[in-house]
């Protein structure tokens, strides 16, 4: 069930890049073959994620190996303070939202837990992994749940929980974009953590964007990754940003403003927040002279 509040996206079909290089139909097939292999090699040893003593590097792992199988590599920029940090420091990570890959390169950088729409437990290959992580679920279609979603993510914040979200609540081309909303700013001011915002662009080896890996329209996960196991030299940028603390914001909507704009100054594709766009002053009436007294 649809309600007007449900995040939409204009991108389709129409905003895919044409002429990206392309690998041959054999490799497409080893490419899906070896990602399969390492998620269930992952769901099998699943009992070893529950030991704490190399936890982190063990997940760590399996989403680097995912990555490599579809031949995905990773351009980090920054941030060697957020990849550095000890466990046990809460933080809202809010990353703008293209692909299923967005959630996969950001655990193989750092592994930590997910707002993630309900759909996505059920999804083949990737939902077992999602789930495992202690991904905090959110019913879209169900408007009645989100205070109670929003205080699940605000305690798992407090308790010292990274968790990932996508503040644009729906996948966009990557050249286009969407407003960050503003609910799960709230939940990193009830929990008192910092919020990490980082930015994200797919391109190829040769530099040129490519909106071929975004998850976009009504297809299907299997359509999506059928099309990213194509492509060749496909490169994740992936931009750090520095963290807010704290108390820098007023409000949630203040909040949200800073990590998007933080967002598109890291890609270049600066917007003013909200509430800092200067307004035009409304032109004032003229007032009508006076008739001369006679």
């Amino acid at each position: 069930m649809r309600h007007a509040w449900m995040p939409a996206s204009p991108c389709g079909d129409g905003c895919l890049t044409d002429g990206d290089p392309v690998v041959g139909f054999p490799r497409r097939v080893l490419r899906v073959t070896a990602a399969i292999f390492v998620v269930f090699s992952a769901l099998l040893t699943a009992p070893l994620l529950l030991v704490s003593w190399g936890r982190e590097r063990r997940v760590r792992l399996i989403f680097r190996g995912v990555l490599r199988a579809f031949g995905v590599r990773l351009d980090v920029r920054g941030g060697e303070d957020f990849l550095t940090a000890p466990a046990g420091r809460g933080a809202l990570v809010a990353n703008n939202h293209i692909s299923w890959l967005d959630i996969v390169a950001i655990n193989a950088l750092r592994p930590m837990r997910a707002l993630a729409k309900k759909e996505i437990a059920g999804w083949p290959v990737l939902g077992g992994l999602v789930r495992r992580g202690g991904s905090i679920f959110l019913d879209r279609e169900r408007l009645k749940t989100l205070p109670a979603t929003m205080a699940l993510l605000a305690d798992a914040l407090r308790t010292g929980s990274l968790v990932s979200v996508t503040p644009e609540a729906t996948t966009w081309c990557g050249l286009a974009s969407g407003r960050f909303t503003t609910a799960t700013f709230q939940a990193a001011i009830d929990g008192g953590v910092p919020v990490r915002p980082i930015a994200l662009r797919y391109r190829l080896a040769d530099g040129r964007e490519t909106s071929r890996p975004a998850f976009i329209g009504p297809e299907s996960l299997i359509a999506s990754l059928r099309r990213v196991a194509a492509l060749r030299g496909l490169v994740l940028e992936i931009h750090i940003c520095p963290e807010i603390a704290p108390g820098r914001a007023e409000n949630r909507r203040e909040l949200a403003a800073l990590a998007e704009a933080s967002v598109h100054s890291a890609l270049g594709t600066v917007k003013i927040p909200a509430q800092q766009r200067r307004r035009t002053p409304r032109p004032q009436p003229v007032p009508l002279a006076s008739p001369p007294a006679k």
